[in-house]
């Protein structure tokens, strides 16, 4: 006579089913398209936005408006998904945070940085590239970064952003300053309290257009991709196409070219430093 253990027959037939519907369950995680259709079912791409980051980043302090050319990119980007641009104001150091508590979308102009890229995606294509340069007192330029290298020395950077990992790697001997934003920066150096202050060539002839310490551009040249960042998330393979694409268009068309070139020339940024050749 047969007799049939019931129990043990119930938990075979639970994990033959479990076994069945893991594979239905992975199909519904991995929506390669998961981001982008939270993004357009939220209505607002909410992008990062800088005080003191001009040209890229310019407040309206009358009307609290956000414009410049990292607003105008963000704001085609957003016009393509169908949504509209929601600027979260925020710092550099501040972006993996913003990432991981879902308050941003979507980085611009950013530099790949190994600590951010454990949660956050970078694209590998450039918008455009630029190069690191030093802001000095007035009358005391440098030609190389070892002229900063040097313990006597202080050098001021944005805590949290590449160009404190930039600061740290190349200037061991001296002393690397983080500070939280930009304007704390050059009150650094206005108040002659440092030696430098570490930049983007493109930022740093902005800011001695107002007449605040010199341009170097140090040997070696240090070329500065800047590019778009994602939260790293299950279903954004979909939306990093769609900005590799975007990116790749804006570029070969010579678009982003000519956005900057225009927002640079209507703040009279004189970009004969650049070395010949040099392609952004």
């Amino acid at each position: 006579m047969i007799s049939f253990n019931f129990s043990k027959l119930f938990a075979a037939a639970t994990v033959a089913l479990s076994l069945l519907a893991a594979p239905v369950a992975a199909v519904a995680d991995d929506n390669p398209s998961a981001v982008l259709d939270q993004i357009r079912a939220s209505g607002v791409l909410k992008a990062p936005v800088m005080v003191g980051e001009e040209p890229g980043y310019i407040k309206d302090p009358a009307t609290g408006q956000w414009s410049g050319f990292y607003v105008e990119f963000l704001t085609e980007i957003a016009t393509e998904l169908g949504v509209k641009l929601e600027p979260v104001e925020t710092t550099w150091g501040n972006l993996a945070a913003d990432f991981q508590s879902n308050k941003i979308d979507i980085a611009i102009g950013v530099n790949p940085n190994p600590k951010r890229g454990l949660v956050v995606d970078y694209l590998w294509e450039p918008l455009f590239t630029d190069a690191w340069a030093v802001l000095t007192p007035a009358g005391k330029p440098v030609k190389t970064w070892a002229e900063l290298n040097d313990p006597s020395k202080t050098v001021v950077v944005q805590k949290g952003s590449t160009m404190q990992i930039v600061a740290e790697a190349l200037l061991p001997k001296a002393k690397v300053t983080p500070v939280e934003d930009r304007g704390l920066a050059l009150m650094e150096l206005q108040s002659g309290r440092t030696d430098g202050v570490l930049l983007s060539i493109f930022d740093a002839l902005q800011v001695s257009e107002k007449k605040i310490g010199e341009v170097s551009l140090p040997e070696p040249i240090l070329r500065n991709p800047a590019t778009l960042a994602v939260a790293r998330k299950p279903g954004n393979a979909g939306y990093i196409n769609f900005l590799t694409n975007w990116i790749e268009q804006q570029r070969s068309l010579g678009q982003a070219q000519g956005k900057l070139a225009r927002a640079w020339e209507a703040r009279g940024i004189d970009l004969s430093i650049l070395p010949k050749g040099f392609s952004f």
